[in-house]
């Protein structure tokens, strides 16, 4: 048990460290909180792509939102788009943040699969436009606040998270929010790590002092110096569920901002992976995601260079530019720890396990841990019954992330390589196979009455997203031709009027879009001036 907690120590500091720093200065500004950061520890650094929670985090603390993104090369991100995992050259279709817009459909969710059934060439990638008057913006580059209403449901404040530089943002934390509010920084490295039957007894610092603490926050990234090494909590790899393993990054230099700036993360998948482009202020993050079994990372690399050579990028670079590019190959250690929290030790970040970067995971599973540990540190005292409670909220979080990570594998129909083949004869765990019943969509949705089913949305929402843009709709055609039958509904009676009247506000959604500012003009107009 760990009684009268007065000091917190944070080890690593990073993105992890510092906004673990910052919530607990937040919520406990009377105890004696203290990062130790090593100045001979790189940091990673590739978690730039950020989801939504990230706005509640910000929002909690009380972060003012245009002086942190003027300096941290901030831009807006409405959404995450995924190119050729279904198939190759497939087009590919958008997952939107936030929430659809209903307003004028007849049973919500359900009137695009109806749609689709009664219209068969309706494009999957058209699901996300259906629904989302944000749609029209971001395929033109375009940002508003919506201050009219002119885009239905829309509003940034909830609807658009962030890119950024993660360790831009860290030392902003660091500078501008936790060292003026009291917490203590320490420029060293640990040496030794002194366990007892408590847990961490003390730690000894490369400059001869000791540091004691009530509590510890793990956040050294894969080393995890705390949880892993001198505790030995076991680690459980997700490789079975995951395929890759390794990514190449690097920043790309824009050529042209105004095209290049765009207001979504952008994944695409290639021979043996993805890509990720994320868009910053200042410049083009971007890396390969993939699987060095089956491909040597060398080889991985030239693939990757390839591909920014290629007319998937909006604007190709040269052989010559790309050979000055400075790449960084980043082992991953893809799972989780059995315990993230054990003794007098609480991992956070890397150090408690990771999810490849898919869906834009990084820093997801930090702030939604710390939101949990702050529950737990708030009564004063911690007992073994908070610890488990907090380790089966914190491991279902991330199970269940990983397992829609790995849905958008299951979903692909890519044969073009061995490792797409190989993704292709996976055979998955009852886990993941309950997520959504293979070609029976109706397992996402209840009757509500005889005329329509509710979606239950609120468990699975992505996954219908990714699902229907990847061709595997959760209510398909022969559901619904089967229900309307059963139920002696006219489907075009019941359904055209408002599916006609949705074509109509595309079309005038997307004539509003083109007055707006471009996402670049309205950064450098209202953040980056």
């Amino acid at each position: 048990m760990i009684k009268n907690i007065q000091k917190i120590t944070i080890v690593g500091g990073g993105s992890a460290g510092w906004m673990s720093a910052a919530m607990m200065i937040k919520f406990f500004p009377n105890y004696n909180i203290t990062v130790i950061e090593s100045p001979d520890h790189p940091i990673v650094g590739v978690g730039e792509s950020t989801l939504l929670g990230i706005k509640n985090y910000c929002a909690l603390l009380g972060l003012d939102e245009k002086d942190f993104m003027k300096h941290t090369d901030a831009s807006y991100k409405m959404s995450i788009k995924f190119t050729d995992f279904y198939e190759r050259d497939d087009g590919g279709f958008h997952y939107p943040f936030g929430d659809p817009y209903y307003q004028d459909t007849v049973h919500e969710i359900q009137d695009w699969f109806v749609k689709k059934a009664l219209y068969p060439d309706t494009p999957n990638n058209d699901f996300a436009k259906h629904y989302y008057p944000s749609a029209a913006l971001y395929e033109q580059n375009k940002f508003t606040e919506n201050k009219e209403g002119k885009f239905g449901n829309y509003n940034p404040k909830y609807h658009a998270a962030y890119h950024f530089d993660a360790t831009k943002f860290g030392l902003w934390l660091r500078d501008k929010y936790c060292i003026p509010k009291g917490v203590t920084h320490v420029s060293a490295t640990v040496t030794d790590v002194i366990t007892d039957e408590n847990g961490v007894k003390e730690l000894i610092l490369n400059n001869g002092s000791t540091v004691t603490s009530d509590l510890y926050l793990d956040c050294t990234g894969f080393k995890s110096l705390l949880l892993g090494e001198a505790l030995g909590t076991k680690f459980n790899s997700f490789s079975e569920m995951l395929p890759n393993n390794r990514a190449w990054a690097t920043r790309i230099a824009y050529k042209d901002k105004q095209k290049e700036l765009e207001p979504f993360t952008n994944s695409t998948a290639l021979g043996h992976g993805w890509v990720w482009n994320i868009p910053s202020w200042e410049r083009l993050g971007t890396g390969y995601v993939y699987s060095d079994k089956f491909i040597d990372p060398e080889d991985a690399k030239e693939e990757f260079k390839q591909h920014l050579m290629s007319d998937k990028m909006i604007c190709p670079r040269t052989r010559e530019e790309v050979d000055a590019l400075e790449f960084k190959d980043i082992p991953m250690r893809v799972g989780l720890h059995d315990r993230i929290f054990v003794k007098n030790v609480c991992a956070i970040g890397l150090s408690a396990g990771f999810i490849e970067p898919l869906e834009s995971n990084g820093l997801f599973s930090v702030h939604e841990f710390l939101f949990r540990l702050v529950k737990v540190i708030i009564a004063g005292s911690i007992n073994q019954f908070d610890i488990d409670c907090f380790n089966t909220a914190c491991k279902g979080l991330f199970q269940n992330f990983a397992e829609f990570v790995a849905m958008h594998y299951a979903f692909s129909k890519r044969d073009d390589t061995e490792y797409w083949k190989a993704n292709n004869n996976r055979t998955y765990d009852k886990n993941m196979l309950d997520l959504i019943p293979s070609h029976t969509g109706v397992g996402f949705f209840e009757y509500a009455d005889h005329k329509h089913f509710t979606a239950r949305i609120n468990a699975g929402k992505g996954l219908v997203w990714i699902a229907t843009g990847m061709n595997h709709p959760v209510l398909d055609t022969v559901d619904i031709l089967n229900w309307a039958w059963g139920h002696n509904i006219d489907l075009h009676q019941e359904y055209d009027y408002a599916l006609i009247h949705n074509d109509q506000n595309k079309i005038l959604w997307n004539e509003l879009a083109k007055l707006e500012l471009s996402l670049c003009d309205y950064l450098q107009k209202n953040i980056h001036s």
